[in-house]
C-alpha cells in the first residue's frame, strides 16, 4: 500500500510557508514599534494589533495544514499522528483565542503551551521500525524530539530572563512546522519491497 498520497506534499508544505509568511509581513505591518527579536509571535496576533488579522490568517492556515497532512500521514504511527492532528487544532483555538494587546493570558497561553507540547512530542509518538523511511525512524524522530523539547526551553529561558524570547519561538516553531514536510519528503522517496517508491499518485 502506497505510505502517503502526494497531496500531504502540499499541506505539509505550506506548513513553514503560510507560518514564517505571516509573521514576516504582520511585523511589518506593525512597523518598527515591534521588536521581533524579543517580543513574541502572539504580540503580531493580539488584539488591537496592525497586523493581527494577517498572524491570525497564518495561524488558522497552519493548523488546517497540521490536521491535514496529520490525515493524509498514514506511514506514521497512530499516536504521532493524533499528536500533530491536537498540534494543529491548537493553533487553530490559539488564532480564536488572541492575547489582549498588554498583559497575559492564560487561556491563550495554555493552549499555545499544549500545541508546543503536542508538536514536540509527534515525531517520537510517530516513529516506526528499522524498515520505516527515514524520518520515521527512532532514531531521527528521537533527535527531532530532542531539538524541540530544547528549543522550548531555551524560549522559555528567554522569557524569564526578558532575553531573545522571540528569536527563540521562531526558532521552535519553524522547526515544528518544517518537520512534517521532512517526514512526508522521506517516505515520498522511501523505496519499497519492490524498489519502487512507495507514493500514491493522486
Amino acid at each position: 500500500m502506497p505510505l502517503v498520497p502526494r497531496w500531504v506534499l502540499f499541506s505539509s508544505g505550506c506548513a513553514p510557508v503560510v507560518l514564517i509568511g505571516g509573521w514576516t509581513i504582520a511585523a511589518s505591518l506593525e512597523g518598527p514599534a515591534y521588536d521581533p527579536a524579543t517580543q513574541t509571535i502572539s504580540v503580531l496576533a493580539a488584539y488591537g494589533a496592525a497586523g493581527s488579522w494577517v498572524m491570525t490568517a497564518a495561524l488558522l492556515a497552519l493548523g488546517a495544514c497540521h490536521l491535514l497532512t496529520a490525515w493524509g500521514l498514514r506511514a506514521a504511527a497512530t499516536a504521532g499522528r493524533v499528536a500533530l492532528a491536537g498540534g494543529g487544532v491548537a493553533a487553530l483555538v490559539v488564532a480564536l483565542l488572541p492575547a489582549p494587546s498588554s498583559g497575559g493570558s492564560l487561556r491563550h497561553g495554555s493552549v499555545a503551551a499544549v500545541g508546543f507540547a503536542l508538536l514536540a512530542l509527534w515525531p517520537l509518538l510517530a516513529a516506526g521500525g528499522g524498515a520505516a523511511p527515514w524520518a520515521l525512524r527512532p532514531a531521527a524522530s528521537a533527535v527531532a524530539t530532542a531539538l524541540m523539547v530544547v528549543g522550548a526551553v531555551w524560549f522559555l529561558v528567554e522569557m524569564h530572563r526578558q532575553g531573545v524570547a522571540g528569536v527563540a519561538e521562531r526558532v521552535v516553531t519553524a522547526l515544528q512546522s518544517l518537520w512534517p514536510f521532512v517526514v512526508v519528503l522521506s517516505c515520498l522517496r522511501h523505496v519499497g519491497g519492490d524498489g519502487r517508491p512507495a507514493v500514491q499518485a493522486d
